[in-house]
């Protein structure tokens, strides 16, 4: 509100230490060790001191049969060689193209299940919210609100945009009477209104971005915006409708909205505090919010002390993933927070050891909002609901409820990322990113849900 001046779903059981990159290919993860001493701006991507070895279950060697058939030896029993042996064919469908890389983790005991190209970096479309989304959690706090305030000088009210995706008209609106309100008593009538965006610099726009998808499917990257409006000049946009909300409360505005800067001797009016990170979080990968994740990887710089630019933002991504995380980042290459470049690249091992992290209850409390807002099977009003045709086939129904995926989709490329119970009651983590199918697009996601229900284990 506008102010006047004034534990579900932990998969993997008990505690348990994160042991490394993994291995693609062989199935199993390297001893590894890794001393960082590099200082990082932010307390928050400080890595730990080190990564202990694997443990001795889990240096076996790989199956010699190679990729697409994953690790044999302890713990590894009839339903995951079934799952394995299911997957090895099963991803050979000509709908999902010669492209593709599709990694299965097993939560418990540390081990690839199953890998095929795993190492291979693909376009992931979306997924490339769940590292965009781990990064600000990390450096922000799962507990950070976004503030948006209203400041007078001068004879002019400017509207400071404040890095909140979710401000609404009805906020503008509260703002606007609480600064009409201080205004009306201080004796002034009129006023000229001006919009600062200056927390975010230019460009607006990413590297990979297709001219079609703005102000379209993303709108141009700056620090004000309402009611999550697609137009070319947010903050001009928002200024106009505060403009509007203030006349509807009595002050007279002169002249049309202009951009302006702030001064630091400017007096605050109003304010306005978003909803908490975590909850932002939870329905931006609910719904694959591209605005939001924009917005979050630059206010995830700003907060580590980078340029809040797509190149700063980007550049403390990775460093969260493998500085706090020890998330290893060969072939990884982003340009934005969303996914929309087309220049991303993310390899299928590297996503899921993202989402591995989400099994790990040490992080459940910064990163919990990631996994509990992670669509699942047949949950309308996610990107998996029946409306957007998710596991609905012969196949893949079986699997509704049972899914938890963050979803991607761009035009040559479908990515499905996520947690499930496989069988035998233990969580699994799989990724499965495919581009270059020449098949109609929901035929390809169809395919993709018939591997995530393989994994669970109801489509034997």
């Amino acid at each position: 509100m506008a102010d006047v001046f004034l534990d579900s779903f932990v998969p993997g059981g008990g505690g348990r230490r994160r042991h490394g990159p993994r291995q693609s290919g062989a199935g199993l993860r390297r001893a590894l060790v890794l001393a960082l001493a590099v200082p990082l701006t932010s307390a928050a991507l400080a890595a730990p001191a080190a990564f202990a070895a694997d443990r001795a279950g889990a240096t076996a060697g790989a199956d010699a049969r190679g990729p697409g058939h994953g690790a044999r030896g302890p713990g590894h029993g009839a339903d995951d060689r079934r799952m394995v042996r299911n997957l090895a064919a099963r991803v050979l469908d000509p709908r999902l193209g010669a492209n593709v890389g599709g990694v299965v983790l097993d939560s418990a005991s540390h081990r690839t299940l199953w890998d095929h190209n795993g190492a291979t970096a693909l376009m992931p479309a979306s997924n490339t919210k769940l590292a965009t989304a781990t990064a600000a959690l990390t450096v922000l706090g799962p507990d950070h609100r976004f503030t948006t305030e209203v400041v007078l000088g001068d004879g002019t009210l400017t509207l400071v945009g404040g890095a909140d995706r979710t401000l609404s008209g009805a906020d503008l609106a509260e703002l606007a009477g609480s600064a009409a309100a201080g205004l009306k008593a201080a004796g002034l009538t009129s006023v000229r209104v001006a919009v600062d965006d200056s927390l975010f610099p230019e460009p607006a726009l990413a590297v990979g971005w297709n001219t079609g998808y703005y102000p379209d499917s993303v709108a141009p990257v700056r620090a004000l915006v309402v009611d999550g409006r697609h137009v070319d000049d947010t903050s001009l946009d928002a200024g106009r409708l505060f403009a509007q909300k203030l006349a509807a409360a009595g002050v007279a505005v002169e002249g049309a909205v202009t951009r302006a800067t702030a001064s630091a001797r400017d007096v605050p009016v109003a304010r306005h505090r978003s909803a908490a990170l975590s909850e932002i979080v939870h329905r931006m990968i609910k719904v694959s919010d591209n605005d939001v994740a924009e917005t979050l990887l630059r206010a995830t710089a700003l907060a580590a002390g980078r340029p809040a630019t797509f190149e700063g933002g980007t550049q403390v991504v990775r460093r969260v993933l493998s500085m706090r995380y020890g998330v290893s980042l060969d072939r990884f290459e982003i340009h934005d927070g969303s996914g929309l470049s087309r220049a991303n690249r993310i390899p299928a091992a590297t996503l899921a050891d993202i989402l591995e992290l989400l099994t790990e209850p040490r992080h459940a409390r910064t990163l919990g909002s990631v996994r509990d807002g992670l669509p699942v099977a047949g949950e309308a009003g996610s990107t998996l609901g029946p409306e957007w045709g998710r596991f609905d086939d012969a196949n893949s129904r079986c699997a509704v409820g049972e899914v938890r995926a963050k979803t991607g989709t761009l035009t040559g490329a479908v990515a499905l990322s996520g947690l499930t119970q496989g069988k035998d009651g233990g969580w699994k983590v799989f990724s499965f990113v495919e581009n270059g199918s020449t098949a109609d697009p929901n035929a390809v996601k169809d395919a993709m849900d018939g591997l995530a229900a393989t994994v669970n284990g109801c489509w034997a």
